[in-house]
């Protein structure tokens, strides 16, 4: 199983999520600018309805639900719920987040989810087609009903155009919901390997959110719902999930100056920059990477030795033990300090010119 080290008194540099620095200073002077001045509560103030505008803005279409939730598991558990009767069922990759890392939230609004194994991190039409194949036998079975995707995935590979347009055909062939998970969504459009736009995903999929914790929120994720009548019965769901907060302006603040301008991509740009940065700087070393290095996620095959000289250093997650190596998941972020990339890279380095079998 996947683990990081337990708080220690020595300091060392993380490189264990994205979310472990607090907010841009640009949303941090918002809020102080904005702490003032009273506002009606629960979403309804001016700041989420800005935010609302500017996203739409950005979309192209101001007949958009736009909502604000805390964090990605009310975000998914919410969105899932809001779509689905008890008797229907979640496609979903075997390494989803839904599956994989939130206390069985989906499962405890009682919908099933059919794993399937993941190519790449990424479901394809194939795969959700074998996954209708196997549950058939209805009444007896759950009846799949929505399929749920990630972009970037759990392993931080990004799905092409093409590759979305192929899945969405299905869906539409099968009427079946398309749900994107957009905890990292900002890296996924700024990667490298991206050809797609936020308005790409909107016309691809039937829901979808923007996640804020993951690139420059103290806290948020702004979900987008297409439909009219979800959309007019949506703040329900968040209510009954805990998750409809008072102080909304919180979150509203912050979109509406994340979506100021193009400061929501600047962010994610530089957390995809430092990536790759240590991703080239390991492989230079003559070691692999366990999934290409796409967005703001690094996943280095590293011998055990090497890891534990790094540990001494710096904290990350040591995802998978395979013999005398293991995979090491590095995270950068918007606020990653170049030097300490390049003091990890040359830590790296050092220890392949030391041991060079290993390398």
């Amino acid at each position: 199983m996947p683990h990081s080290d337990p708080p220690s008194p020595g300091y060392r540099y993380s490189f264990v999520d994205d979310y472990s620095e607090g907010a841009h200073p640009r949303l941090l002077q918002t809020l102080i600018e904005t702490n003032k001045p009273q506002e009606t509560g629960y979403g309804h103030d001016s700041l989420c309805t800005l935010a609302r505008q500017r996203i739409q803005a950005h979309l192209g279409r101001d007949d958009l639900g736009v909502f604000f939730v805390p964090c990605g598991t009310s975000a998914n558990a919410i969105s899932i719920a809001a779509c689905l009767r008890p008797h229907e069922a979640i496609i979903a990759p075997s390494s989803a987040h839904i599956v994989t890392r939130e206390a069985g939230a989906v499962e405890a609004s009682g919908h099933k989810i059919i794993q399937v194994a993941p190519e790449d991190g990424k479901l394809t039409p194939q795969s959700i087609q074998r996954a209708l194949d196997d549950n058939w036998h209805f009444p007896h079975m759950a009846k799949p009903k929505l399929v749920y995707i990630s972009n970037a995935t759990e392993i931080g590979t990004i799905y092409t155009r093409q590759e979305l347009v192929a899945i969405k055909r299905l869906c539409e062939e099968k009427k079946l919901i398309l749900f994107l998970d957009g905890a990292r969504i900002g890296t996924a459009l700024t990667s490298h390997k991206n050809d797609m736009t936020m308005t790409d995903i909107l016309d691809l999929t039937d829901l979808f959110w923007i996640g804020g914790t993951k690139n420059g929120a103290l806290l948020g994720e702004a979900v987008v719902v297409k439909d009219p009548q979800l959309a007019s019965e949506f703040e329900f769901y968040i209510k009954q999930h805990g998750s409809l907060l008072a102080k909304g302006r919180i979150m509203g603040a912050q979109f509406a100056e994340l979506f100021n301008g193009a400061l929501y991509y600047d962010l994610a740009r530089k957390a995809n920059a430092c990536a790759q940065l240590l991703s080239q700087g390991i492989v230079t070393a003559s070691f692999s990477m366990d999934a290409a290095t796409e967005t703001n996620q690094v996943f280095a095959v590293l011998p055990l030795d090497l890891i534990r000289r790094l540990k001494e250093h710096f904290n990350f997650y040591v995802w998978e033990n395979r013999g005398e190596f293991a995979v090491a998941r590095l995270l950068t972020t918007w606020a990653t300090e170049l030097g300490q990339v390049d003091k990890f890279v040359h830590m790296v380095h050092e220890w392949a010119i030391e041991t060079p079998k290993a390398a």
